[in-house]
């Protein structure tokens, strides 16, 4: 260990202010290269109210895992969104560097919310949108009864 160089010190951090983010969810961000110079990881929650659908994207170069805390989610993946999984309170989920997905909430009455924990420091920065695979899966199939 280099202790020559500074150190950057153990911190708490509390969930910041929310944000819409190009995937069109909302995010509180916690930890990142923003909030506390990380330098290779970035954690944060997302919260998908009823219904709610993300845009399709991938994140370059940066894998992606996350612990669903409440409701249920159904992601399309894929290279054409060819493939689905459903992630229910309780579960983990792992995303490879590069997948496109569109995530989306399956329920119509309760909300989906999860911690988020990438490769990527910084809150967008590896967000590539797919505009182009957003009309592969249409929105009314994806919701529950």
């Amino acid at each position: 260990m280099d202790l020559s160089s500074p150190q950057i010190p153990c911190r708490v951090v509390r969930p910041g202010p929310d944000y819409v983010g190009k995937q069109a969810l909302t995010y509180a961000p916690a930890v990142s290269a923003e909030s506390v110079g990380s330098k290779g990881l970035h954690m944060q929650l997302v919260t998908l109210p009823p219904g709610a659908r993300a845009k399709a994207h991938l994140h370059e170069a940066h894998e992606t895992a996350l612990h669903v805390l409440s409701g249920v989610a159904g992601m399309w993946y894929g290279e054409r969104l060819e493939q689905h999984l459903w992630s229910r309170a309780g579960d983990f989920v792992y995303i490879p560097a590069g997948m496109p997905h569109l995530p989306y909430n399956a329920s119509r009455t309760e909300t989906c919310t999860a911690v988020i924990a990438r490769t990527d420091p910084n809150e967008q920065e590896s967000v590539v949108l797919l505009p182009e695979l957003d009309g592969l899966r249409p929105a009314e199939g994806d919701v529950m009864a």
